[in-house]
């Protein structure tokens, strides 16, 4: 079975940048040679507001949204870029609210199965 190269970032929330508190939210993979992009998010509201209780979820929530849209094929404004410059481009470091993390590495021979493993392991626990 052969295996690719893929590349991944935690998508999190940061509420108060000031403080540096955050929590995991979600996970974008991207795997080139597959032709796949895909963010899969979960927020748990109760967390976010334990960090920061004046926190707009709804807004967390329709940024996260974003991410998820921006890997479909109705990607908005990034509807013309590929799907490598579309990663870059949500990867690309901000100080905002919902941000990513560093870009990591791995190999996969199923990056559907890479990401719900991550997702459970860095969102999820």
């Amino acid at each position: 079975m052969s295996r690719d190269v893929y590349e991944y970032a935690v998508i999190r929330v940061v509420p108060r940048v000031e403080r540096g508190e955050l929590i995991n939210v979600g996970v974008l993979l991207y795997c080139q040679p597959r032709g796949y992009l895909c963010a899969r998010v979960a927020l748990d509201a109760d967390r976010l507001r334990a960090l920061d209780p004046a926190a707009d979820v709804d807004g967390v929530r329709q940024a996260l949204g974003a991410y998820e849209l921006a890997c479909g094929d109705e990607a908005g404004p990034l509807t013309g870029e590929s799907l490598g410059g579309r990663f870059r481009w949500l990867t690309a470091p901000r100080s905002t609210i919902v941000q990513t993390g560093p870009v990591h590495a791995g190999l996969t021979a199923n990056p559907d199965t890479e990401l719900a493993r991550l997702f459970d392991k860095l969102v999820l626990l």
